[in-house]
């Protein structure tokens, strides 16, 4: 991946899909800014803002917005 992109995922850390989402993004080795929605309150509101979900985990990737742990939406913005 040459021009790298800059991945936020908003999870929680009791969310199993959270962690299979973070572990894909690791293993893809795409460096990501990790926002604990259950702590950060400020991020959350803008979580919910920007998706109008409260669901978690909303991976942002570029400027498209993934709600839910998908493998195949998740590629495809990586090689946007």
């Amino acid at each position: 991946m040459s021009d790298e992109k800059k991945a936020t995922i908003y999870s929680t850390p009791t969310c199993p899909y959270c962690r299979m989402a973070k572990d894909y993004l690791t293993q893809k080795g795409v460096k990501f800014e990790d926002v604990d929605v259950s702590q950060d309150h400020a991020r959350a509101k803008e979580m919910i803002e920007k998706s109008g979900q409260m669901g978690v985990p909303q991976i942002e990737i570029g400027d498209k917005l993934i709600v839910g742990f998908d493998k195949e939406e998740i590629d495809k913005a990586l090689s946007e």
